[in-house]
């Protein structure tokens, strides 16, 4: 069992002059707690920590790490609780052991190749300092080393996981010999038989292989020498489980693994690199298609470095990477992302990320006190997503900022359409609740739930989004078909018919072709929506005799109501795309010609015609129901139009504002007059005019009035709902 002198020596040595009081103190809690517990192996359980806490020395970690190693297991397999460990040895200790915990408790049920990135991403995201990831792979290797005293369903179980999580992890910070360690056992517990079988081979074979590397590099030095080249030669041994990987890739077998020992050969400058590969093809020929210039052309992921293999003595393949001091320099340093281009996974921004966490250790380990810089690493690697369980255990990723229903719909569109509520770790919450890395969440649902249009201001993700306005158009449709039917049918009543006769007869099968509607429902809806008008419809089902009886007394009616010529009426309006459709000018703006203007497709109601700054119209929402208009500004009918008039209080002055508004040719419909005791008279008038240019005549006149203070148009006005304020009489809808 290791000792805690070996580990205070360690620190010493890295580190002179760094206080390891705390690492004693944490050695002596640790053994207290966890005296009488034993490991599978039989070993007492505190061999454990001592092996994570020597591992983190190998790694030049600073003394809360290194103590964070030494307590990894308390709050977990101990009586040892959170207030103890921050009352002995501080919050950063506590809060670090705290993450460690939580990842030990994720429950990683699915084991999918295609989950296994979320995976590690999700451990990732949870951790806001980097020594929490330090300390578990520290605590893996030990118990991956130590696998042949558990079950083999726990081998099974614990070498998969850390095949596809955590030696992609330690590959990613650039611990190359951490990762080969954790692969290593990995594969020799998860496949026993092809491990031996490659250990087997590769002991059969390696002094032979050994004693052909060391002939070929004697070949190369010699007549590298010749050419005064600045250079060093270095053979790479190729693991067991890289070799199992290319033979499964490629298809091929153990020995046409050609390069289980490559050679690399680093110079010290780019223009030595073209050099040297000149001399290997002079004494030997490349296999075509085998030359790769990464120098001229960098991977992506500025990787750089030429490859050639040839077919060297006794016309065996050997595979040779050639680069410079400063390439070999950042291809180690994590620059090259080289788990990238071997494992297939990954992106730009991640190597970004990756790379800086790579940098993060280099400086640790150049720095004489590396708890100055650490205490500073707080990391938020995945800023833009958030990674959360399924009750399962499956990993969802989901846009940061993300709720329940975003998660509903991840999982399934009648679990989103229906959802109530969410259990986040079995704990109730909100739907507007905002989800967090590594939570398990469970979808509470009712089958009387719809969505709601207010759903879209909690989501986040373009398909919650996409399935909750898909719901409300088809929802939308079902009201306007409803609509429609009831529109039609009190339209037929007043000539005597009857709605379900109509709708069954062979003139109506004619109307639908006519006016282009495949099929009755498409009608209902169109009248309904108001994209069709109602009068479209019946002057081709009503027979003519009816509809002249009904004309005949629309006109006497017309005739007891003659119109006063400054009477307001409506101003013709284009309507692009629609023809004979309903227009409706909303009270809540109130536009007038000249006014820009956006037209709102209503429900049931036709088109409302709103100012393009009002208020009330909410174009992130309801853009698919907003349609272009037009005002025609030929047509020279009057529209009523509210003015506020500021004034002195003093008699005559009414009289001289609505001579004012009388010379500019429009007409007083309405006035409000409030004269307080002191201050300014407020007068509210509702006036008619043709358009925007002739209301600007009517303030001008006013504003010119002597003892008039200030006059303005009332523009916007609050509405209760879409159509409370629209100037024409609203149908009212049967439910």
């Amino acid at each position: 069992m290791r000792r805690i002198e070996e580990i205070t020596e360690a620190v010493k040595k890295y580190s002179p002059g760094m206080d390891i009081s705390m690492i004693s103190r944490a050695y002596v809690f640790s053994a207290r707690v966890h005296k009488d517990q034993l490991r599978s192996s039989g070993e007492p359980y505190l061999s454990h920590p001592l092996e994570v806490a020597y591992t983190l020395t190998k790694l030049r970690m600073d003394p809360v790490a290194i103590t964070v190693g030494l307590l990894h297991d308390t709050l977990e397999d101990t009586y040892a609780t959170e207030q103890e460990i921050e009352d002995l040895f501080g919050k950063e200790v506590l809060s670090l052991v705290e993450g460690l915990t939580k990842i030990s408790q994720i429950q990683f049920a699915s084991r999918e190749e295609k989950e296994s990135e979320n995976f590690r991403k999700i451990i990732l995201a949870m951790t806001k300092d980097i020594r929490v990831i330090l300390v578990k792979l520290a605590d893996r290797v030990h118990n991956i080393r130590t696998l042949e005293h558990v079950s083999r369903e726990r081998q099974m179980r614990i070498a998969k996981e850390t095949l596809d999580i955590y030696g992609p992890i330690a590959n990613r910070l650039g611990i190359g010999w951490l990762k080969r360690d954790l692969e290593e056992y990995s594969f020799k517990f998860l496949l026993p038989d092809e491990y031996h079988t490659i250990e087997e081979k590769v002991a059969n074979s390696w002094e032979e292989r050994c004693h052909y590397v060391n002939n070929f590099t004697e070949i190369i030095e010699k007549e590298l020498t010749k050419s005064e080249y600045h250079f060093t030669i270095k053979g790479r041994p190729k693991h067991y489980y890289s070799i199992y990987k290319k033979m499964k890739l490629q298809g091929i077998s153990f020995e046409e693994v050609y390069d289980a020992i490559g050679i690399r050969i680093i110079t010290d400058d780019i223009k030595n690199c073209y050099a040297i590969l000149g001399v290997i093809h002079s004494l030997w020929k490349p296999i075509p298609g085998k030359i790769k210039d990464y120098i001229a052309m960098p991977k992506g992921n500025m990787y750089q470095s030429l490859h050639t293999t040839i077919l060297g003595p006794l016309g065996r393949r050997v595979e040779l990477q050639i680069r410079t001091e400063e390439m070999h320099r950042t291809c180690e340093g994590g620059i090259a992302s080289h788990w990238k281009y071997k494992e297939g996974v990954g992106t730009e921004k991640d190597e970004e990320k990756f790379l800086w966490l790579r940098q993060l250790l280099e400086w640790h380990q150049e720095l004489k006190d590396p708890r100055e810089f650490l205490e500073t690493v707080k990391v938020d690697l995945f800023p833009d997503e958030v990674y959360v369980f399924t009750p399962e255990g499956d990993v969802k990723r989901l846009p940061r900022g993300a709720t329940p229903i975003d998660f509903a719909y991840s999982i399934h569109t009648d679990i989103g359409n229906h959802c109530v509520g969410a259990k986040i770790n079995s704990r109730m919450v909100p739907l507007r609740y905002t989800l967090r890395d590594g939570e398990s969440v469970e979808i509470l649902t009712s089958s009387t739930q719809v969505p709601h249009r207010d759903w879209l201001a909690l989501v986040k993700s373009s398909k919650a989004k996409a399935h909750i306005r898909a719901w409300l158009k088809l929802e939308q449709r079902k009201q306007s078909e409803f609509l429609g039917r009831e529109l039609l049918q009190r339209e037929l009543e007043k000539y005597k018919m009857k709605s379900p006769a109509v709708i069954k007869s062979k003139e109506f099968k004619q109307v639908l072709k006519d006016l282009g509607f495949g099929s009755i429902e498409k009608l209902m809806e169109a009248i309904g929506f108001g994209k069709l008008s109602l009068a479209s419809v019946v002057t081709k089902i009503v027979p003519p005799e009816l509809l002249e009886i009904k004309k005949e007394d629309a006109q006497k009616t017309k005739s007891h109501e003659k119109l006063k010529k400054k009477t307001p009426s409506e101003p013709n309006i284009t309507v692009k795309g629609l023809n004979d459709i309903l227009i409706r000018f909303s009270r809540c703006c109130n536009p007038i010609p000249g006014d820009n203007i956006v037209g709102f497709i209503t429900r049931g109601r036709g088109v409302s015609i709103h100012d393009k700054e009002c208020p009330n119209v909410d174009l992130s929402i309801d853009k698919d129901r907003m349609v272009s208009v037009d005002w025609d500004l030929g047509d020279k009918t009057f529209r009523k139009v509210d003015i506020i008039v500021n004034s002195e209080n003093k008699v005559g002055l009414l009289a001289s504002i609505s001579n004012a508004i009388a010379a500019c040719d429009a007409n007083i419909a309405q006035a409000n007059i409030t004269t307080p005791e002191k201050g300014p008279a407020h007068i509210n008038f509702s006036i008619d005019v043709v358009n925007l240019e002739h209301l600007k005549q009517v303030l001008k006149k006013i504003r010119a009035v002597q003892g008039v203070l200030s006059v303005h148009r009332e523009k916007h006005k609050e509405e209760k709902s879409e159509n409370s304020g629209d100037s024409q009489m609203k149908l009212k809808a049967v439910k």
